[in-house]
């Protein structure tokens, strides 16, 4: 079960990461502007390591399925569902890179102005956390989560900064 559920996870998350750079290859022949190149980059490193250390401890410790593994189960699935759910309200905006266009809208469909950069809050961080308890692997998502908060801080602060430069109604 456990290669199956990694297998699948994997999948999910690769098939999903062509929209943003299909995306991206858009904007950028749009003329945008990347923000924050490196901090992309450290997420997208974080992110790699925490799926690899997650993997690796789960196949190690080999659990059953228990409570625990059924409650990572569904925040994972959560996770996943909001990476349809985001994707889809923000158009051809989502991206994994932060990219300001020329001739960029502000998007407020209510649950951004619910919950601000959902992303994070809806998709990454259950994704992540629901994957290192699916599979057991309690020291990366203590270790992992703690190391990953650094760049998504980092984000979350500079998308927050250009925004607010960006859009005066923001």
């Amino acid at each position: 079960m456990i290669y199956a559920f990694i297998a699948a996870a994997l999948v999910y998350r690769f098939a999903m990461l062509a929209v943003p750079i299909r995306n991206e290859k858009v904007l950028r022949a749009g003329g945008a502007i990347e923000h924050g190149a490196t901090n992309s980059s450290l997420l997208a490193i974080a992110h790699i390591a925490f799926y690899v250390a997650a993997s690796v401890e789960g196949m190690v410790r080999g659990p059953g399925f228990d409570a625990v593994t059924g409650i990572g189960l569904a925040i994972c699935l959560f996770g996943a569902a909001m990476l349809f759910v985001v994707p889809r309200l923000l158009g051809g905006l989502w991206r994994v890179k932060l990219l300001i266009a020329r001739d960029h809208e502000l998007v407020t469909p209510p649950l951004f102005r619910v919950v601000r950069h959902p992303n994070c809050y809806l998709n990454i961080l259950p994704e992540l956390v629901g994957y290192a308890l699916t599979l057991h692997a309690i020291a990366t998502l203590i270790v992992g989560i703690a190391i990953y908060l650094l760049p998504l801080t980092m984000r979350i602060r500079l998308e927050e900064r250009v925004t607010r430069d960006t859009f005066a109604r923001y």
